[in-house]
């Protein structure tokens, strides 16, 4: 019998194997699958989501974290085979990765964070809405001439953010005068403020950074180069990373739920995996703008 398997290339399912045991062991895994990049740094806000407030107390469910490479979801082999867990939250995937998993068929549930499907239940925040608020308060704010600065990622998240940014830009009657790149570090955010002052570019007077790790590093380099936060530059961040509130001067960002969120694709994992849930569920976020002394 063994050699049969071997023959036809037979590999066990722990899904089938765990689910119909009855004692403790038959508790599920479920996996987070996170991108092996810089968004790594909102995983801790993620976990502690689930140890708070998910089902993960009570011991009902065991969990794995599987970091993956972007633009490679095909090559985590239990998506095709169910060998190693039961459930997966996929987070951050790029476009290469949506349409592959669009395109295939999946042996284990997944729910999908922080982006949009047809065929997966997902868990996200309205981000071209929350570009829309951030431009609305800078208009609000009195700014004619704004920028936005974007992280060189793959992610539709970012993407809609931008789209919301420039919408409502348009629609209060501000100028986006800078569409500006940089790495999701702060390395990135310090150069794209190094870039403005030695190129001698004409500054705006608001710039959204969307994420933290740059808008820090920003603030950083303003420092180094005698601009003043927020006199002569405000500074938008995005995600509310708990070191933002230390920032000298504090981060004004976007409110980003990730422990919520961490909460809402555990327990849609396991209504899936429990039969609970027969067709793909959306749910969705709000964010908000906290508001602190950068701006």
């Amino acid at each position: 019998m063994l050699q049969v398997a071997k023959e036809i290339g037979y590999l066990p399912s722990i899904s089938a194997r765990r689910l119909r045991k009855t004692d403790d062991i038959s508790r599920p895994i479920i996996t987070i699958l996170w991108t092996l990049d810089a968004r790594a740094s909102l995983i801790s806000r993620f976990l502690q989501g689930l140890q708070e407030k998910s089902l993960y107390k009570d011991g009902l469910f065991e969990l794995l974290i599987q970091p993956y490479e972007n633009g490679k979801l095909n090559e985590v082999e239990s998506l095709h085979t169910g060998t190693r867990f039961n459930g997966a939250i996929i987070a951050n995937a790029s476009s290469e990765d949506l349409d592959y998993i669009e395109s295939v068929e999946l042996k284990v549930p997944v729910v999908l964070y922080q982006r949009y499907s047809r065929k997966y239940s997902t868990v996200n925040v309205d981000s071209s809405l929350t570009g829309t608020e951030v431009a609305e308060y800078l208009a609000k704010q009195g700014h004619e001439k704004v920028g936005i600065v974007l992280p060189e990622i793959s992610s539709q998240a970012v993407d809609l953010r931008k789209e919301g940014f420039l919408k409502g830009a348009k629609e209060f009657g501000v100028q986006v005068t800078h569409t500006l790149t940089g790495d999701f570090t702060e390395k990135g955010g310090y150069k794209v403020i190094q870039s403005i002052v030695l190129n001698r570019i004409e500054s705006p007077t608001a710039l959204f950074f969307l994420s933290d790790p740059m808008a820090m590093g920003a603030i950083s380099a303003c420092h180094e180069y005698g601009i003043r936060i927020p006199d002569d530059l405000v500074i938008i961040g995005h995600d509310n990373d708990e070191q933002t509130a230390y920032a000298y001067p504090a981060l004004t960002t976007v409110h980003l739920p990730v422990e919520e969120m961490a909460f809402e694709c555990v327990d849609l994992l396991m209504k899936i995996i429990n039969h609970e849930i027969a067709s793909p569920k959306s749910v969705e976020y709000k964010t908000h703008l906290v508001i602190r002394k950068s701006g």
